[in-house]
């Protein structure tokens, strides 16, 4: 009389008698191998320092800071896609200024932190903590960072130029 195997639809089942130990441990190996390379590839850290939205900048208006001198809320309903990322204005004034020439305008270092690109690492840039040099935009971490930047940025920025290929896609 033929043995009735209960098993999830789609699942043969097969003896463990049939495979060696050797072989066993091989398919774990590639299955635990497959879904950590599965996870890496789906989270890779992103050469912009985006908010979990996509956000640019927290949403603060990219061109203020060059029209206004001072970091201003853009509005959700008033927003382009640039590069991955999705920047606010403050008005359709701004967009159509940021349209004209985005690069202008874009953060430098994905809008990580100048200093710590600088110094070879890769942080959160603060959008309130910010200065334009050379008409460039820059974003620190913090006031503290911030005050050891000022004391020679063109410095930081020479590191931080270099420094910033072998850091972006990291």
């Amino acid at each position: 009389m033929p043995q009735n195997f209960s098993h999830p639809a789609g699942v043969l089942p097969v003896p463990s008698s049939f495979l060696s130990p050797v072989t066993r441990l091989g398919l774990a190996l590639l299955v635990a191998l497959v879904l950590v390379s599965g996870a890496f590839a789906k989270s890779p850290i992103p050469s912009l320092n985006l908010s979990n939205a996509g956000l640019a900048l927290r949403g603060y208006d990219p061109v203020a800071y060059f029209e206004v001198g001072k970091p201003v809320r853009g509005k959700r309903d008033i927003s382009v896609s640039n590069g991955g990322a999705r920047y606010l204005f403050s008005s359709t004034a701004n967009k159509e200024q940021f349209l004209l020439d985005p690069d202008k305008y874009l953060p430098e270092y994905g809008g990580y932190c100048a200093y710590g690109t600088a110094v070879n690492n890769k942080v959160d840039g603060d959008p309130k903590v910010w200065r334009i040099v050379g008409g460039k935009l820059y974003l620190n971490i913090n006031r503290s960072v911030e005050r050891t930047w000022r004391k020679d940025p063109k410095g930081y920025i020479r590191k931080a130029n270099r420094n910033w290929p072998r850091l972006r896609d990291r």
